[in-house]
């Protein structure tokens, strides 16, 4: 169940690839509730598979792009 969400986050964000989305907006867009959001940015965060970047009291993530060798 909670790889569904993590999937649907991920695609979510990959859809917004340009500007990133705040958590806000993550909750709005996906229906889950803003703690699980948060869970799953966590760890995403963790696993480095997100980029942060502050806008004033925001912060807006985005997936980092993968780099090909």
């Amino acid at each position: 169940m909670f790889d569904k969400k993590m999937g649907k986050i991920i695609g979510i964000l990959e859809r917004s690839l340009n500007n990133g989305l705040t958590i806000t907006e993550l909750v709005k867009v996906s229906k889950f509730s803003r703690h699980t959001v948060i869970t799953i940015l966590t760890k995403l965060e963790g696993a480095e598979k997100v980029f942060i970047r502050k806008a004033g009291m925001a912060k807006i993530y985005s997936l980092k792009k993968r780099s090909k060798y």
